[in-house]
This record gives structure tokens, C-alpha cells and sequence, in this order.
């Protein structure tokens, strides 16, 4: 298993929004198993094209390593509850330092599969909060733009002293 290079925070193409995919065919199921393959490498929960320098509406979420991961093209946010949950959360593509965010804890979002086949299923939990995340990530939303700017500023410090740190 080879994986394409994951794209590194402040790459542009972090912050820019994702093609939706509109041709289901042999091209996709590679990309999907290119996102797929670079998800198991990195240990991830979660990983989009994006994160592999493809702009494309393409998400893999695995939730632990016995599970299969899933492929979900072109998601879509239908519903998201009132109630609100705060998880830990961090971006392979940003190593190192993670952060706390609020988000909704139950949301219905729609979806294709690999064929083209709409989907419609509802999340709550972390589950809810991984789904959001790369969602938000396939609209051009790093994970850090959920931050105050307080808190974005103190990791974009303490990011940057882990990569001085890091360098030669």
C-alpha cells in the first residue's frame, strides 16, 4: 500500500473548497482508495482529497482500526441539531496540536456512494463531530477557523514551535 503525500497546513488547498464529483467510474474508486490508503497510513479517523492535494468531494471515515472504512462522495450537511457537543480535534495535516470545538451533536447529512447511489444517514457523537469535520474540510473550512481568534492564534504559536523544533 503507497499513499500519495498528505497536503501540509498552510498549503492554500487547505482553504479551498472541493470540487463535487460528478463522473462515477473507475477514476473515482481509485481516488477513494488513494484517500483510503493514506487514512490507514496515517492512523486517522478521518480524511478527505484535500488532504492529498485532490480537489474533489471525496471523505473516508474509519472510527477505530477493526472497522472498514467508509467512502462518502459529495456529503452534505441535511439537518443539525440545537444541542451542542465539544470534542477534542486536530488535523493530520496539522501535527501535533489539537484543539477543543463546538459543534452540533446529532446531524442527518446526504450523500453518493462509489456507484452514484444517494444515501441519507444521521450521526450524533463523535461520530457527528469526525463527519463535520471533514465536511467542513471538503467546504474549504480548516478546522482551526472554528477557533476564536485567541485560541487560533496561541496554536498557530504552539504550531510553530513544534516545527522549529522539528527542523534540522
Amino acid at each position: 500500500m503507497s499513499a500519495r503525500a498528505l497536503v501540509l497546513f498552510p498549503d492554500p488547498r487547505l482553504s479551498s473548497p472541493a470540487t463535487p464529483v460528478d463522473e462515477f467510474g473507475p477514476g473515482l474508486k481509485v481516488l477513494a482508495d488513494d484517500v483510503r490508503d493514506a487514512l490507514v497510513i496515517a492512523s486517522a479517523i478521518g480524511l478527505t482529497a484535500p488532504h492529498i492535494g485532490v480537489s474533489a468531494r471525496v471523505m473516508v471515515i474509519r472510527m477505530s482500526p477493526e472497522q472498514a472504512p467508509h467512502v462518502y462522495v459529495n456529503p452534505a450537511l441535511v439537518w443539525a441539531s440545537a444541542d451542542m457537543s465539544t470534542y477534542e480535534e486536530g488535523s493530520v495535516s496539522m501535527p501535533g496540536v489539537r484543539e477543543r470545538i463546538t459543534r452540533p451533536a446529532r446531524i442527518r447529512f446526504g450523500y453518493k456512494d462509489l456507484d452514484g447511489a444517494d444515501h441519507e444517514e444521521e450521526a450524533d457523537g463523535f461520530l457527528a463531530a469526525v463527519i463535520q469535520h471533514e465536511i467542513d474540510q471538503l467546504d474549504g473550512v480548516f478546522w482551526i477557523d472554528r477557533l476564536s481568534r485567541l485560541k487560533r492564534e496561541r496554536l498557530l504559536k504552539r504550531f510553530g514551535k513544534l516545527k522549529s523544533a522539528a527542523s534540522p
